[in-house]
């Protein structure tokens, strides 16, 4: 039986998804990328014990909503790969000039992470992935005890991210993905956008991984 409870929201100018994952054991919970603060989100965390805002990357539409959570849960946990911390306080770099120009209010990262390091939410260990390609500091949240990966707009049903924006790169998204190719196991993906997949799904559909074999 699984301990982790996934409950997704659609947040924010592109649509971009946001996770609030528990741990049914202790009740901890994380969000996983807030595209927007709304009525929606608060009610889906009223009685929530918040302790983390993990964020798999720095763009606009995945972050516009921290500063709202982080106001309503000062106590909860800023997470970011450091290399995409500038992103909070630099509406340049995250893209929301363009996205939704005057919507991003800075916000300061409280945890920095890079690979390996690990979030306890509860009894759940969030590894990080660094998974550069679509930014600098993309990362993946993988929970090994559920077979669940948190893939940001590293990979998708059926493509991967963008990467033409500030930060992006073939080949480190070449890689990236290939890290997921090489698994030899099926494993549940919770994208930035659009649905969820599996792993082996992706490996027989997914053009960019269709490459490897």
């Amino acid at each position: 039986m699984s301990d982790l409870e996934i409950k997704t929201l659609v947040l924010g100018p592109v649509n971009a998804n946001c996770y609030i994952v528990t741990d049914e054991k202790t009740d901890k919970t994380a969000v996983i990328d807030c595209g927007d603060y709304t009525p929606e989100l608060e009610k889906a965390l009223d009685g929530k014990n918040l302790e983390y805002i993990m964020l798999t990357h720095g763009h606009a539409d995945h972050i516009l909503g921290v500063y709202g959570l982080k106001k309503r849960f000062p106590n909860a946990k800023i997470v970011i790969h450091k290399l995409d911390a500038p992103c909070l306080t630099d509406s340049q770099l995250s893209l929301g000039d363009e996205i939704l120009p005057g919507a991003q209010k800075p916000v300061n990262a409280d945890i920095t992470v890079d690979e390996g390091d690990v979030i306890e939410v509860g009894s759940l260990k969030f590894t990080i992935w660094h998974t550069p390609g679509h930014t600098l500091g993309g990362v993946c949240y993988f929970v090994e005890s559920e077979k669940t990966f948190f893939t940001g707009d590293t990979i998708f049903c059926l493509t991967v991210g963008r990467t033409d924006l500030y930060g992006g790169n073939d080949d480190d998204m070449f890689n990236s993905v290939k890290r997921f190719y090489d698994l030899d196991s099926d494993y549940k993906l919770y994208p930035g956008h659009n649905r969820s997949t599996t792993l082996e799904y992706e490996k027989m559909r997914n053009r960019y991984m269709r490459r490897f074999k």
